[in-house]
């Protein structure tokens, strides 16, 4: 599966720091270089990490007895998870992802349907991993709405276009890539996220319309 880039001129114009991934990877980077910054002493307090996630994770307890810091926290957690990450390489993982499948999607859908299938892949992979994991669990990290993107562009490249087994074989590699990690990494793995990322972006990407033209059929 590639990522789609109908032509040099719309790749281009989805980048710059006025658009929806510039602003996101702008607010995201920003965000974690500062704590790794604190984390090294250089600005702030080494609290800053231990603070923002106990403000920003997404923490399935506020959603059963947890008293929560601020009131609409077990709220806001379902969005705010995605902006914070657990170091630089879980920030680079998923930024790396982002510029790799972002841009040709945004060419797609639109600045507005690509911040709905985002925001929405957000949501959704909240919500399944608060449904599905342990109370204790914190969660961080843009992967959801990483796997949201994919999970709209394997609707769009193969589903709707009647190429079934081809979903479901990418589907599958999916599924495996998350059972290899979440071995590698000693079961530190929100694979809950990807799951419900995955979903809401294809589902997502059903209402949202597809402005690639198909090729012309040749003469």
């Amino acid at each position: 599966m590639t990522p789609p880039a109908p032509s040099d001129a719309p790749r281009q114009a989805t980048l710059w720091p006025g658009t929806v991934i510039g602003v996101l990877m702008i607010l995201t980077c920003g965000l974690e270089l500062a704590v790794v910054a604190a984390d090294m002493g250089l600005i702030g307090s080494v609290r800053w990490r231990s603070l923002i996630l106990q403000y920003g994770a997404c923490w399935p307890g506020l959603v059963r007895n947890w008293q929560p810091n601020y009131a609409a926290q077990p709220w806001t957690m379902f969005f705010s998870y995605s902006l914070l990450h657990s170091g630089l390489l879980h920030l680079l993982g998923n930024m790396a992802m982002l510029l790799w499948v972002g841009p040709g999607l945004a060419a797609r859908v639109g600045q507005l349907g690509f911040l709905l299938l985002w925001v929405g892949s957000v949501l959704g992979g909240g919500l399944v991993f608060v449904a599905m994991a342990s109370a204790t669990t914190p969660m961080v990290g843009a992967s959801g709405a990483v796997f949201g993107l994919i999970g709209a562009l394997v609707m769009y490249d193969y589903v709707l276009k009647g190429r079934y087994a081809k979903a479901l074989g990418i589907s599958a590699a999916l599924a495996v890539l998350n059972v290899v990690m979440l071995i590698a990494e000693n079961g530190l793995l929100a694979w809950q996220t990807h799951l419900g990322g995955y979903l809401a972006g294809g589902l997502i990407a059903l209402c949202l319309t597809d402005r690639q033209p198909e090729p012309a059929a040749p003469d």
